[in-house]
Parts: structure tokens; C-alpha cells; sequence
């Protein structure tokens, strides 16, 4: 089963075998419509911005927990009660935050079996060269890895700099997990932009050399 908001899966292979000239064309139609959508969506610009937009609201549950590690390190009851508060308010943003993405995970995955399924209804090389251009697969990587790289750095520095007296284990805890949370949402994008390139290299060869006779 999809997503009500996916395009639908093809016909199977004994329905599409019983297919006229005009039902077959129409499906090859349908078929390069529905890739172009399915890549979109995807791999597009907007759907790095909704990995992005997911990372920044659990980054800012983290936060709310930062702010709470903060607090409990006072050991003033007020702080401690106060602490106490941007803890559930960190949980409240942070768990709800978990299952946006575990939904965005499964989307992703009823994606790639279509394009998976669409892919392999009459292929064609020559038409399908669109299909194995790197150009978005390029973009993730580039903007991933940046985002990796940062996230790295903030988690080492974080830990490097740390001088007992003056940073305190809160400020430490709060500067690494919030650089684990850049790494990781870049590793996530370098993932799937590596993920998508093999398989469409993969599933959409070059058409082969023509052969000219002498």
C-alpha cells in the first residue's frame, strides 16, 4: 500500500501485457509523469528542507533540555523546579518530533518502491537519460556534507574546549548533542543521496554505442 497523496503503483506485468498500442503509450506517458513527481518529491530542494525543518525543531527540544541541565547544575530549588519544567517542555517537542520522522522515513520508503515499480515498466536508455543526471543527487551531498562537517566540528570543539571550573557538564552535554544532531541529519542526507545515485545508475543504464557499418 502508498500514501493516499502518492501517485498510484503500475499496472502489474499480465495486465500491462494485455495493454493495446494506445493503452501502452498512455502508460509510458503516465510513466514519465509519475517518475519526474516521484523524483521531486523525493529529491528535491523542498524535501532537504523538510529533513532540515525536522532537525531544527528537535534542535530546539534539545535545547529546552540544555536549558534544563543548565538549571539542575545551580542545585537552587527554584532552578531545579524550573529545570524540571524545560525538561517536559524539551520531551514535549522532542517525542512528538521522532514521530514526524519516523513518518517522513516510511514516505520515503513508499517513494522508492514506486519509483522502484515505475522504473522497470518499459524502459527506455535513451529516454531515461534524466534519470541517472547527478545534479540532485550532487546538491544533497554538498549541502549534507556541510552540515555533517559543522556538526562535527561544534561536537569536538564542544569537547576540546571544555576547562574544568569554566565550562560547566550541561554546557558540554548541550554543545555535543546539539552538534550530534547536525551530523547525524547530515549523514542522513549523504545517505540517501548516495542511495539514489547507485540505484539509478543501476536501474537506468547508458543505451549502448551505436554500431556503424563500414
Amino acid at each position: 500500500m502508498t500514501h493516499p497523496d502518492l501517485p498510484p503503483p503500475p499496472p502489474p506485468a499480465p495486465v500491462r501485457a494485455q495493454l493495446d498500442g494506445a493503452s501502452v503509450r498512455a502508460l509510458r506517458a503516465d510513466r514519465v509523469r509519475i517518475l519526474r513527481e516521484l523524483e521531486r518529491r523525493s529529491l528535491g530542494p523542498g524535501r532537504l528542507l523538510l529533513l532540515w525543518a525536522v532537525a531544527a525543531v528537535f534542535a530546539i527540544g534539545w535545547s529546552l533540555v540544555g536549558a534544563a541541565l543548565l538549571s539542575f547544575e545551580t542545585r537552587d530549588p527554584f532552578s531545579v523546579v524550573y529545570g524540571a519544567v524545560f525538561a517536559l517542555l524539551g520531551a514535549g517537542v522532542m517525542i512528538p518530533t521522532g514521530f514526524w520522522f519516523a513518518w517522513c522515513v516510511r514516505r520515503d520508503r513508499a517513494m522508492r518502491r514506486l519509483l522502484r515499480a515505475w522504473a522497470e515498466v518499459d524502459p527506455d536508455p535513451a529516454a531515461d537519460a534524466w534519470l541517472r543526471s547527478p545534479g540532485m543527487s550532487l546538491f544533497w551531498a554538498l549541502a549534507s556534507g556541510a552540515v555533517a562537517a559543522f556538526g562535527f566540528y561544534v561536537s569536538f570543539a564542544a569537547a576540546a574546549s571544555a576547562r574544568p571550573g569554566d565550562t560547566t557538564y550541561g554546557e558540554v552535554a548541550y554543545l555535543i548533542g546539539f552538534g550530534t544532531i547536525l551530523w547525524v541529519t547530515g549523514l542522513l542526507g549523504l545517505g540517501k543521496a548516495g542511495a539514489h545515485h547507485r540505484w539509478a545508475v543501476r536501474a537506468f543504464p547508458p543505451p549502448p554505442p551505436a554500431v556503424t557499418g563500414r
